[in-house]
């Protein structure tokens, strides 16, 4: 969940709302005079954002993801228990 917070409101609320972002999390907007200043999130959705980033970036990459993503909808699929036998996995 995304919450909007005043700077002074934030400074004063800091311990609470880094344990939100990291345990449930929020990612909270700062606010300096009523303007959008910065963003506060966990770590592990930064990291998200930026594994999400490279793969945006990547054209190669996004052209096998479509790719596959037409291929999915034209039926071109295998099933993976099948594909497991077929490699000699169990």
């Amino acid at each position: 969940m995304t919450k909007t917070v005043p700077i002074t409101t934030f400074r004063q609320n800091l311990p609470k709302i880094v344990d939100n972002a990291d345990k449930k999390m929020d990612e909270y907007i700062i606010t300096v005079n009523g303007v959008p200043k910065a963003i506060l999130m966990s770590v592990a959705e930064f990291e998200s954002w930026q594994e999400t980033n490279e793969i945006l970036s990547d054209p190669e990459l996004m052209k096998s993801i479509r790719q596959g993503e037409k291929d999915i909808a034209e039926g071109r699929v295998h099933d993976w228990e099948d594909v497991k036998k077929e490699l000699g996995w169990k």
